[in-house]
């Protein structure tokens, strides 16, 4: 992702937020929907290595610093699920498969949407703001506690804060769970982390947004 220019990763801001791209004329301003899923991935540094582990970056931090400064703040503020790629090992290659595949969790995420989809806003959880949202993902005592003590400790914005919730919301609906609970919210607070500080040799970090 930081090999694009970032003129060109912000302008994708508006259209993360709306779903619409808005070109502007003298004249007239002309509305286009735009309503996508961005997947994106980025290596810690230039060099791909990072800044830990055999083969780290000769050039120090100062690499991934510049490398990762492509990527606005604003913009990693749109992002809901940022999660890190450890390099793969021969300890991994030696593992079984995993208990769930590709067709399970596929199952598994089409339910989920049927239940979004049956709820009284019909709207996908991508989609919910203001009361509706209130309504299906405000966070049992605990979650809720959780969530604002993050938001002071880690300063989350109102749009992180909305997005976690629609994210917490998310992994309740995979998890069977009518209620949004304190784990719900823990784990959706662990894919906001932006950034690849402490990344180690090899890592990536995979992105992508809307819930």
């Amino acid at each position: 992702m930081p090999e694009f220019a970032p003129q060109a990763l912000d302008s994708l801001r508006q259209p993360l937020e709306s779903g619409e791209v808005v070109v502007a004329r003298a004249n007239a301003h002309v509305r286009y929907p735009a309503r996508f899923q961005l997947v994106a991935a980025q290596n810690p540094c230039k060099c791909g290595q990072g800044g830990a582990g055999r083969g780290a970056c000769g050039r120090g931090p100062r690499c991934q610093t510049v490398y990762q400064g492509r990527i606005s703040g604003p913009f990693l503020d749109r992002i809901d699920l940022q999660v890190e790629v450890p390099p793969v090992t021969a300890a991994d290659l030696a593992l079984p498969p995993a208990a769930e595949g590709t067709a399970e969790a596929a199952a598994r995420v089409a339910h989920a949407r049927e239940i979004q989809a049956g709820r009284a806003s019909g709207l996908l959880n991508s989609r919910l703001e203001g009361a509706d949202l209130d309504a299906v993902a405000a966070p049992d005592a605990p979650g809720q506690a959780l969530l604002t003590r993050a938001a002071e400790a880690a300063g989350l914005t109102a749009r992180g804060w909305t997005r976690t919730l629609r994210l917490a919301r998310t992994i309740a609906d995979l998890d069977g769970s009518e209620a949004v609970r304190r784990l719900h919210v823990a784990e959706a607070l662990i894919y906001r982390r932006s950034g690849m500080e402490g990344a180690g040799e090899g890592a990536q970090r995979s992105f992508a947004a809307s819930a």
